[in-house]
């Protein structure tokens, strides 16, 4: 079974771009294949990958649900969602990416979503890891991964407002019953000291943090060229502090 990478956090902290840099970690480690669902319901992550996303696990969703009875003769309505489903995933040498879309409209999903849940357990079972790009609510995160969860990232940028964020998704994940074996924190665009107060704050929340990735100009540059974060170099800043923090996952 694959092991599973979560990433969550304020929206604006980086939490994509982490996401997008594990991806590249593991895959130049040799972990692969790799499942990554972009679950946010802003779908950053293939743009980061350098990937064209043309439909979502949503559109799929709506379009459904629009016109329930518009199943081909012949075929139920499992099949038929699986299939187009499988039409969504994209496919790529070492990763593949399932991009979630947008969030349920009016209207009981539920036959849907358990078809999507049901999807996901069995299409997980081909990779090694599943990194999924997380909202900042774990809604989804429970729903897709039936609540086990390896290591949990819960991303941060160097503020306060960015901790206290994460402060509330920390009580979230009793609440939504989720089995999480590692829950950590990243800071991103960090300084090469974190602050008293800073720290203050991340001693009251209680969790560790796993690391910290320093202010990139070669990030920004990608993003403006529309570049693949797979091809950044690996003397990047970035790329070296998430190698560092990819180290403890496959010691763990």
């Amino acid at each position: 079974m694959a092991k599973v990478i979560a990433v969550a956090g304020k929206g604006g902290t980086g939490k994509t771009t982490l996401s997008a840099l594990l991806i590249r970690s593991l895959t130049k480690n040799g972990q692969k294949p790799i499942l990554t669902v972009d679950a946010d319901p802003n779908s950053n992550l293939g743009e980061t990958l350098g990937l064209t996303i043309d439909k979502t696990i949503g559109d799929i969703r709506e379009n459904y649900m629009r016109d329930p009875q518009g199943v081909p003769s012949g075929m139920d309505k499992i099949n038929y969602l699986e299939l187009l489903l499988n039409q969504v995933l994209i496919e790529e040498n070492d990763y593949d990416l399932l991009v979630m879309g947008r969030q349920e409209g009016q209207g009981c999903y539920c036959m849907v979503n358990n078809i999507l849940r049901n999807f996901t357990d069995e299409l997980v079972k081909s990779y090694k890891y599943l990194v999924f790009d997380n909202e900042a609510g774990m809604e989804h995160l429970s729903r897709r991964t039936n609540g086990k969860v390896d290591t949990l990232f819960l991303v941060t940028d160097y503020a306060l407002r960015g901790l206290r964020a994460l402060r509330r998704i920390n009580d979230m994940i009793k609440e939504l019953g989720l089995d999480i074996e590692n829950v950590g924190i990243v800071v991103s665009r960090a300084p090469e000291k974190l602050g008293d107060a800073f720290m203050k704050e991340v001693e009251e929340i209680g969790l560790p943090i796993y690391g910290t990735i320093p202010n990139d100009d070669m990030l920004l540059e990608f993003d403006m060229e529309r570049k693949s974060l797979m091809d950044l170099p690996d003397d990047s800043a970035s790329v070296v502090a998430v190698d560092k923090i990819n180290a403890k996952i496959l010691a763990s």
